[in-house]
């Protein structure tokens, strides 16, 4: 390549407008009521579902956002019309709610059968869920232990497909919503847990563990506090359960926890130097998602 093309191709590129980058939004779905759910379906659940609706500017058309859809494309419209919006995706900019507004804009247009693979990240300033969705329309949380949910009721009669989501259940952790416990998700590894995403920020949620720790009242029905996730801007506290608890025998221990903590983290007093230190403890376990 001689020198002119060399410096017609540095002033072509010079000529095209630079992308904007998406600023970094540390809470991405503060301010929607459904912001616990998104964030434990982008970060904890591996496979769950949430029904939610478009405003009258974008047609008010039923989406149904599932933590991730096959190959890890961004969206799919099952051959039963269904429309499914991947909240995980391998693609991502600095911000989850402008990431997932712009798959859910560009598949409404999916026929049936087809998807969307996303190959480019969003303008900035683009639409954001809260831009998007009727927050009033959104549905009930589904947690599932499969990916069922991927096809219509006439494919999973098919022996093959069947065989193949059963064989991906063996591979997805056994999780489940404890039963009127707001934000808080059982699961079974090797011992059962408890992952309880908090609404409050982080500062207030921190204070309050380090009380509870201090005064050693961080446990419920013989739990053990392991550590916190943080994650798209809140904190979600981990427990160790005593071995064998199933999730529906969570409800009252962790209503009644939940009563202490909500109190807690409504305090505004300042730590003492002893929860201080506890507060260091338990920012040291602190792991961040993402």
């Amino acid at each position: 390549m001689g020198k002119a093309s060399r410096r017609k191709n540095r002033e072509m590129r010079a000529a095209k407008p630079k992308r904007a980058q998406v600023p970094y939004v540390d809470r991405p779905f503060e301010g929607l009521p459904c912001e616990v759910q998104l964030v434990a379906m982008r970060e904890i659940l591996p496979s769950a579902t949430l029904p939610v609706r478009t405003n009258a500017e974008y047609g008010e058309r039923d989406v149904l956002l599932v933590t991730m859809l096959p190959e890890m494309v961004g969206a799919l419209r099952r051959s039963d019309g269904v429309l499914m919006v991947a909240v995980r995706t391998v693609l991502n900019s600095g911000d989850a709610s402008l990431d997932i507004a712009d798959r859910l804009i560009r598949a409404l247009e999916l026929e049936d059968g087809q998807t969307f693979t996303q190959v480019d990240l969003p303008q900035a300033g683009g639409p954001r869920l809260e831009d998007v969705l009727d927050v009033q329309a959104t549905g009930e949380l589904g947690v599932h232990n499969d990916l069922a949910f991927w096809i219509g009721e006439k494919e999973r009669e098919d022996p093959e497909i069947s065989a193949a989501i059963n064989a991906a259940r063996d591979q997805i952790i056994p999780m489940a919503q404890v039963p009127e416990v707001a934000g808080a998700f059982w699961a079974r590894m090797q011992r059962e847990f408890v992952r309880w995403v908090r609404p409050e920020s982080e500062d207030q949620v921190l204070a309050a563990l380090a009380r509870l720790q201090n005064r050693r009242e961080l446990s419920f029905d013989g739990s053990r506090f392991v550590g916190a996730f943080r994650a798209a801007g809140l904190l979600i506290p981990v427990f160790e359960l005593e071995r064998g608890t199933e999730a529906d025998e969570l409800t009252e221990p962790m209503q009644a926890f939940a009563a202490v903590l909500e109190r807690e983290i409504a305090s505004d007093a300042p730590l003492t130097p002893e929860e201080r230190r506890a507060k260091a403890g338990i920012v040291s376990r602190q792991v961040t998602l993402r």
